[in-house]
């Protein structure tokens, strides 16, 4: 069964994580490939223009599956190379096809977020929490290090000294100094939490498809590109975006004062 359900309304997509029985652990054999297929499906449609990303059940995510890791099992199966193997072409791929994805990534977090599973939290560009939710860097714990990408993405999203905080001490911190920290942007009751993430998507499905998927390509090579760089791509962009029809929607709009009506052309 594929680790992930994949439901569209209007202009958004909703993924969510359906393992509960298992508090939507991850690592087994197909998991990667059931994500990527999920995304590239998002990908594929014109039109989406956001997208939610949740958890069934108790928990957003308990991470790693620990019993496949006793049990050799999964991508955690064989020797060094398989395992390295199993990384790359499994766990690597749930996180990569999430934080690639060209529409915005919502992330509702109703619970638990817990070593892999807080590292998939944060391949979200905006992230909201149930009052349940709980966040962990636990992978010392286990005697492992963040092997899916967090060591490279929670320094950009709290800052080194916070995140070295978690990583080192393996604590888990509630939704609360979650926000406090910037890792979340708000805390909702737990009855709340989908409603609210529907309400941001929709804001966000608002805007121009072309313009806002540039957007967010722009926000994510920020992170890292030059000033220089990005300044040229953004003149690039810029100039795409000025001979699309929903630039013209726009500036009639506000001549007109009325409410855009934006139609991704």
């Amino acid at each position: 069964m594929a680790v992930i359900k994949l439901e569209k309304t209007g202009p958004i997509a909703v993924l969510t994580l359906s393992r509960p029985d298992m508090l939507n652990a991850l690592g087994q054999e197909g998991d990667g490939a059931d994500v990527v297929a999920a995304c590239a499906e998002i990908e594929a449609d014109p039109n989406i223009c956001c997208t939610i990303l949740t958890g069934e059940g108790r928990a957003f995510s308990a991470g790693g599956d620990v019993k496949a890791m006793k049990n050799r099992e999964g991508a955690f199966a064989g020797s060094p190379y398989n395992i390295r193997e199993g990384y790359r072409r499994n766990i690597h791929q749930i996180v990569k096809s999430l934080y690639n994805l060209e529409t915005p990534l919502v992330a509702a977090v109703n619970g638990a977020a817990i070593g892999l599973g807080c590292d998939v939290a944060c391949m979200a560009d905006v992230r909201i929490a149930s009052d349940r939710a709980k966040f962990g860097v636990t992978f010392l714990k286990l005697g492992l290090i963040p092997g899916d990408g967090g060591a490279w993405l929670l320094p950009r999203i709290i800052g080194t000294s916070r995140a070295s905080e978690l990583l080192f001490t393996g604590n888990v911190i509630d939704a609360e100094t979650a926000a406090d920290w910037g890792l979340v942007s708000e805390v909702l009751t737990v009855g709340t939490l989908m409603d609210e993430a529907m309400k941001l998507a929709e804001n966000i499905a608002q805007q121009p498809p072309q313009s806002l998927r540039l957007a967010k390509t722009l926000l994510r090579h920020g992170a890292t590109a030059s000033y220089e760089t990005i300044m040229e791509l953004s003149a690039a962009a810029q100039s795409m975006m000025h001979h699309t029809d929903d630039h013209i929607e726009g500036v009639d709009a506000i001549l007109e004062k009325r409410a855009p009506v934006f139609k991704g052309r």
